[in-house]
């Protein structure tokens, strides 16, 4: 078990050690949860009456909150206590699950495939025709990759994971469990005679750049012709729908349960909420965030933040808001 004395976890942090506190910390956790030996935090002043009832060792505390720890307790005064728990949070990381062998027995590699040094790929797998891993590339287990993929250095993939054909990623990249990249995009249309549907066939693909964190059951499409396209750094929670040739810009965010219809572009470092959902072939700008359980059907200037159904200004929304409450007092 991973445990750090005080004076570790201050100097890991940065932080500014007030008080004293003997005890070895091996694990963080909530502040109403926490147990001698724990580290936890205080972000807000909301949460410092908790502290007088915590059992925790020690916290890590935002250096503009004025609180003096008790007696054998301490706290690390810190500028980000976010960033801060991040840290922490990392150091504390237990082991990744175990590989026997680096190429499981069961997996299912094609003699096309060319393996950088380091990689491994888990029970079941399977990696086809003409793939191409990078160095230290990590497959779990029940994991398909096909033809003509591309991955970078050191990207993981979670069991039930399936990356379709001809998909291009990038470097340090995350996918949990049951990620899908590059399945068909959603396009029909009436048949001539009105008797049934077409199938529009989607012959693009998708390129997702370096640092992409992708969480469970969420699903990347492939453009119908050219890519659907992730920029580096974008981080993609659960259940989250991307619609085949989006493109997403630098370190944009997008909460659970969120979705982009096709043809959407986003700007560098977007912010999507949760549940919020986007009207096909719109722009969202640069710096432009989206409140949860909005829906954009018209395209957002930079910087915005919109918020409702339909989303508009967020102050503009507010507005209408407080005008409703006040039509259901008359």
């Amino acid at each position: 078990m991973k445990s750090f004395s005080i004076e570790e976890i201050t100097t890991l942090v940065n932080g500014e050690q007030i008080g004293l506190c003997a005890d070895k910390i091996y694990a963080p956790e909530q502040i109403e949860n926490a147990v001698k030996g724990n580290i936890t935090f205080i972000g807000n002043s909301k949460y410092t009456r908790l502290w007088e009832k915590s059992n925790a060792s020690v916290a890590i505390v935002y250096q503009g909150i004025k609180i003096l720890p008790e007696e054998g307790k301490a706290f690390v005064k810190v500028k980000n206590p976010d960033l801060a728990m991040a840290i922490l949070l990392e150091a504390f990381e237990p082991e990744s699950p175990y590989f026997e062998t680096d190429i499981h027995p069961t997996a299912v590699v094609d003699k096309t495939v060319k393996l950088g040094s380091g990689c491994k790929i888990g029970a079941n797998s399977y990696v086809g025709k003409n793939v191409i891993l990078g160095d230290n590339v990590t497959i779990y287990p029940n994991v398909s990759v096909f033809d003509d993929t591309t991955i970078g250095n050191e990207t993981i993939i979670w069991s039930g994971t399936v990356i379709r054909e001809r998909t291009k990623i990038g470097s340090h990249c995350i996918f949990h469990t049951n990620v899908s990249i590059g399945a068909d995009g959603f396009g029909y249309r009436p048949s001539s005679d009105g008797s049934h549907l077409v199938k529009i066939v989607h012959i693009g693909n998708v390129v997702i750049g370096n640092a992409v964190e992708i969480g469970a059951n969420s699903c990347v499409d492939r453009g119908k012709f050219s890519s659907t396209i992730l920029g580096d750094g974008c981080k993609i929670d659960n259940l989250v729908q991307i619609g085949h040739n989006s493109v997403l810009g630098r370190c944009c965010i997008m909460a659970g349960s969120s979705g982009l219809a096709g043809s959407v572009t986003l700007g560098d470092g977007v912010i999507i909420g949760g549940s919020a959902s986007i009207k096909d072939h719109v722009t969202i700008h640069s710096g432009a965030k989206v409140g949860a359980g909005s829906g954009v059907i018209a395209d957002v200037e930079a910087g915005k933040t919109v918020l409702g159904y339909p989303a508009c200004d967020s102050r503009e929304k507010m507005k209408q808001w407080v005008a409703l409450r006040k039509l259901g007092r008359n």
